[in-house]
């Protein structure tokens, strides 16, 4: 057999899918717009914490990865189409180096070391192990990988060389990630539900839908397109903003949060993600903040790659003030 299987007939075109995919770009351009006049001080509105846009951020994500999985069935399903795949792999890899460069060099603290593109291309890879499984055992991986992230998390994922595993309590520095768990588990659930609509009678009607509407031609070929509008909406709306800036400067400033408030964000995050109450989150972040300034462990908390004896440190706090809130000094 050649790198190619010659014997594996092209597959037509799925309107319906890329009307779906023009739905999801423009929803993430919509996104990245309320983002933008977040960092630009034009609104706000922080959607990286309002739970209605994280919600939608989120949904966003899944929409997309179900369609990588859908898309991955389709193309390849029946065969793999090497040439084919090798030469998508190759241009998403590229995408996902520019999009690192491009986001270091425009936020260096926050760069995206693990992103979108990163996770589909690593997705289509792993994917192509589960295309001739039976659908519910791709989907059962796919519900364990979903499953074993919320099950299980560990502070040190937290840093960047690990923070594309996922497993971490708290994200990794960085303006977007997509880790292996969960994520990779809806691409697996996007195969394995396609994999069942093939089967089914829903395939034919999938492959005959065809609209003529405006609307839905439109988003079709957004859809088609949508990789390379992923890649060039964000530095055309940030090129958009810096020269609105230049014309008129923003009335709405974000707020600067300091340094002990986003201390205690983040711990009571990482701590109400165990389990624990907010009361008793509230009392031990209180502690921790305490301890940490009386201290002068700023750098020790900040540090992306705490050494040994930091570790020991920050283990130290932690105990010292679990035992605190545990057992409260008598008045």
């Amino acid at each position: 057999m050649g790198s190619e299987q010659v014997s594996v007939a092209p597959r037509p075109r799925y309107q319906l899918l890329d009307i779906l995919r023009g739905l999801a770009i423009l929803a993430m351009i919509v996104f990245h717009i309320a983002w933008d006049l977040f960092y630009f001080g034009y609104s706000n509105v922080d959607v990286t914490s309002e739970l209605g846009w994280v919600i939608f951020q989120k949904a966003i994500l899944t929409s997309f990865l179900l369609l990588v999985g859908a898309g991955l069935m389709l193309a390849h399903g029946s065969g793999i189409r090497w040439t084919r795949f090798w030469r998508r792999f190759a241009f998403l890899v590229l995408a996902a180096l520019l999009v690192t460069a491009g986001t270091y060099i425009q936020f260096p603290d926050f760069f995206v070391f693990f992103g979108v593109l990163h996770a589909i291309a690593l997705f289509s890879l792993i994917g192509l192990a589960f295309l001739r499984l039976p659908p519910w055992l791709t989907a059962a991986a796919g519900v364990v990988a979903i499953a074993a992230n919320f099950a299980y998390s560990n502070p040190v994922f937290s840093s960047r060389e690990l923070g594309w595993i996922g497993f971490w309590p708290s994200s990794p520095p960085t303006s977007d990630v997509v880790p292996i768990f969960p994520w990779l588990g809806v691409v697996l659930l996007g195969i394995a539900g396609m994999k069942l609509v093939l089967a089914s009678p829903l395939a034919g009607g999938l492959a005959a839908f065809s609209s003529n509407e405006p609307a839905a031609r439109g988003l079709a070929f957004v859809g088609r397109w949508s990789l390379l509008i992923y890649l060039l909406h964000q530095p055309l709306l940030i090129g958009g903003f810096d020269l609105l800036q230049m014309v008129q400067p923003p009335a709405v400033m974000p707020a600067v949060e300091s340094v002990s408030d986003g201390f205690v964000r983040t711990c009571r995050q990482s701590c109400e993600a165990t389990g624990a109450t907010a009361e008793y989150c509230t009392r031990y972040c209180a502690c921790a903040l305490e301890q940490v300034d009386k201290a002068d462990m700023w750098d020790t908390v900040s540090a992306s790659d705490p050494t040994a004896e930091q570790l020991a440190g920050l283990n130290s706090v932690a105990k010292l003030c679990t035992a605190m809130v545990q057992n409260p000094p008598a008045p």
